[in-house]
C-alpha cells in the first residue's frame, strides 16, 4: 500500500511540474538579424503577459526560411523578400515596420560622384532589398542604370572589410554596417536613404498567418509593445543600451548609426506600401507585389 501511495506521489508531482511548464503555444517566437532595424524586438521580453523568445539568424534566406516554414511565428525582415514569399503563395502578414530612414550609401575616397561609379562593383546584401531600390535611385540621379555597375551579394558584415580592401568601390546595407565603414575602411557616405527616398521601407514586422491564427492573442500583445518600444527609441541614449544588447560594436559607430535611423513612425500606411510597390516593379525585383489589403494588417 505504502508503494502505491509512493507512486501516485510520483505521478502527482509530475503532472504539477508539466503544467507549470510553458507551453509552445505560449511562446512566441521572433526571428532576427543583429541589425539595428531589430532593435524594437529587443525589449519584447517585456511584453506583458507573452513569453517572447528571440531567434538570431545570420542571413537572410534562413531567417526567410524559417518564417516561412512557421519554425518562428514571426520576425524582423527584409519587407520585399516577405512580400515575394507572399505573392508566392506563403500565408506572411506584414504587421509593423523595423524603422523609416537609416540607410547610407557607403563609397570609397576615390568616389566623389555617383556618376564615378560607373564600371565598379558595388555590393548589396540582397536583390530583393530596399538597398537595391537605393541604389537605382542613386544610380538614376548620375544618369546611369543598374547594367552601368557590377552589383554583387554580400553578407553585411563583410561589407566594410571588403571596402577596405578595394573589393567593392560601395555598398548599402542596414546599420551599423555604415557606420563601419566610416570608421574601419576611410569610406564617406555619398547620400544618406532620405535624399533619395524620404520615408523608406526597408526592414518590417511580419508574422506567419498559421501562428496568428493559432496565438492571435498573444501576438497582437507582442505588436503593441512592439510599437511601443518604436517610441521609447527615440531617447538615442536608451537606443544605444539597446542597440549595445545585440550589436558588438563600438560607442562611436553604434551612435553615428544611430543618428540616421528613425523608429518614431512603425505603421505601415497605404501611401507608403503603395510607394514601395511601384518601386519594386519599376526596377525589377518583384513583377506582382501583393496588394495593401492582402498583405498589411489593419
Amino acid at each position: 500500500m505504502r508503494r502505491i501511495y509512493y507512486l501516485l506521489f510520483v505521478a502527482a508531482l509530475a503532472l504539477a511540474v508539466s503544467c507549470g511548464k510553458k507551453e509552445s503555444k505560449d511562446v512566441v517566437r521572433i526571428a532576427y538579424l543583429p541589425i539595428t532595424h531589430a532593435l524594437p524586438l529587443v525589449e519584447l521580453q517585456d511584453a506583458e503577459g507573452v513569453e517572447v523568445e528571440l531567434v538570431r539568424y545570420g542571413s537572410w534566406p534562413e531567417l526567410l526560411d524559417a518564417l516561412n516554414t512557421g519554425r518562428v511565428d514571426g520576425a524582423s525582415v527584409l519587407i520585399e523578400l516577405a512580400m515575394a514569399a507572399k505573392a508566392q503563395g506563403i500565408g506572411l502578414t506584414a504587421v509593423a515596420l523595423g524603422h523609416t530612414d537609416g540607410n547610407v550609401i557607403v563609397v570609397s575616397e576615390g568616389i566623389n560622384s555617383v556618376k564615378d561609379l560607373k564600371g565598379k562593383t558595388f555590393a548589396i546584401p540582397h536583390r530583393a532589398s530596399s538597398h537595391h531600390i537605393l541604389l537605382q535611385e542613386a544610380l538614376a540621379k548620375g544618369g546611369l542604370t543598374i547594367s552601368d555597375v557590377n552589383v554583387v551579394e554580400l553578407a553585411p558584415p563583410e561589407m566594410p572589410s571588403a571596402l577596405s580592401r578595394g573589393q567593392i568601390a560601395g555598398y548599402c546595407v542596414a546599420e551599423p554596417f555604415g557606420a563601419m565603414g566610416l570608421k574601419v575602411a576611410n569610406g564617406k557616405v555619398l547620400y544618406r536613404s532620405e535624399e533619395l527616398w524620404p520615408n523608406s521601407i526597408c526592414c518590417g514586422l511580419v508574422v506567419n498567418d498559421a501562428s496568428y491564427k493559432q496565438k492571435k492573442e498573444l501576438i497582437d500583445k507582442v505588436i503593441t509593445a512592439y510599437r511601443s518600444n518604436g517610441k521609447h527609441l527615440e531617447d538615442k541614449d536608451k537606443a544605444l543600451t539597446v542597440a549595445k544588447q545585440i550589436l558588438k560594436q563600438p560607442d562611436d559607430v553604434l551612435q553615428q548609426s544611430l543618428k540616421w535611423i528613425d523608429y518614431s513612425k512603425l505603421d505601415i500606411t497605404e501611401e507608403a506600401y503603395s510607394n514601395l510597390s511601384s518601386k519594386v516593379k519599376q526596377y525589377g525585383i518583384l513583377d506582382n507585389p501583393p496588394s495593401f489589403d492582402e498583405f498589411v494588417a489593419k
